[in-house]
């Protein structure tokens, strides 16, 4: 077979030729043969490989026929949702810079001097060799943050692998050591977070984080994170009683605890755009805003709210969205405006 980067220089002369015989047709100075021809190429036959490293590959096929002449070839190679081109005017290809351990979905099709192309192409699907003799380092110990009642979040930071990771699982370590595993974290982009959903309220949980590359092999379990889901969501109410001018408004909330139970530490959270500013808050404290809502926090005094209890807080902001859609410890709250 002829060397790669001489293929490709007769490759890029194909295509070349191909673009010219392309604006000929519309300058009208195509020859009639070219202009008339309609016919697609046959497919090319069945897909062979030649040699196969960990990141390269030597593929061939055999020849299509056309009723005036096939000019290329062109190859794809496809991983998961990504992929890349290639032409060669040959019937054979090397194709360079493979991952080891990934499968890949090779393609060859044919095309003639009018630009026909052939259908039904074949593919093969090949399995690089494993280059990666070296299992990751454990991730780091994860996080929780955003924790509810049923959900939490867990973040963490990346495993060292040599080559490339394939994944993160996460694991619920459940009585006596048995791991369940309750998310996969594929690393097609990287992410080293996900929400697990589907706990019980106030009930405590542990939860480790392992690595596997694309080798298959398998890091060592992270340090463990213990995590107690929040109590079901409360129930509430909201009175609000709002005040408004040209650019912004005033608003003051009364919470009110219409469950059974009392609510011990409170977040709330309520619509506010990202264009309105916050210019003043009374009775809780900023915990962020998070996309097109504003989240806050008990201060120390107002905390506990018994059954039937109420909580005063006041709002000060521009724009003129006033507090709506409001949550308490994520349970939505009846709202009641005077």
């Amino acid at each position: 077979m002829r060397d790669h980067q001489v293929r490709g220089v007769r490759s890029r002369a194909a295509a070349l030729a191909v673009c010219a015989l392309a604006a000929a047709v519309v300058a009208g100075a195509t020859p009639a043969y070219a202009a008339t021809d309609t016919e697609r190429p046959t497919a090319p036959g069945a897909i062979t490989v030649v040699a196969v490293d960990t990141t390269w590959i030597e593929l061939t096929w055999a020849a299509a026929t056309d009723n005036v002449g096939v000019v290329g070839y062109p190859v794809g190679a496809r991983f998961e949702d990504t992929g890349a081109h290639y032409s060669t005017d040959t019937t054979g290809i090397r194709i360079t810079g493979l991952r080891p351990s990934r499968t890949y979905v090779f393609s060859v099709a044919a095309v003639d001097a009018a630009g026909n192309r052939s259908l039904n192409d074949p593919t093969l699907r090949v399995t690089m060799p494993p280059g990666d003799d070296r299992p990751p380092g454990a991730p780091g110990q994860p996080v929780a943050y955003d924790v509810a009642a049923t959900a939490v979040w867990l973040r963490w930071t990346h495993s060292v692998e040599n080559v490339a990771l394939d994944r993160y699982e996460v694991f619920r370590v459940d009585a006596g050591g048995a791991l369940t595993r309750v998310s996969e974290v594929y690393q097609y982009p990287p992410r080293t977070s996900t929400q697990v959903s589907g706990l019980t309220p106030n009930t405590t949980y542990t939860f480790v984080v392992q690595a596997r590359d694309e080798a298959g092999h398998l890091s060592p379990l992270s340090a463990p994170v213990t995590v107690t889901t929040l109590p079901p969501p409360p129930n509430c109410s909201v009175r609000s009683t709002v005040a408004r001018w040209p650019d912004g408004f005033v608003a003051r909330l009364a919470v009110t605890n219409t469950g059974p139970t009392p609510i011990d530490g409170w977040t709330m959270s309520w619509r506010f755009y990202a264009g309105q500013q916050l210019r003043g808050l009374w009775g809780a404290e900023v915990v962020d805003r998070d996309g097109s809502y504003l989240r806050v926090r008990n201060v120390r005094h107002n905390g506990l709210i018994p059954p039937g209890g109420t909580v005063s807080l006041g709002v000060v902001a521009s724009g003129s969205q006033t507090p709506q859609e409001v949550t308490v410890n994520g349970g939505v709250c009846q709202m009641a405006d005077e």
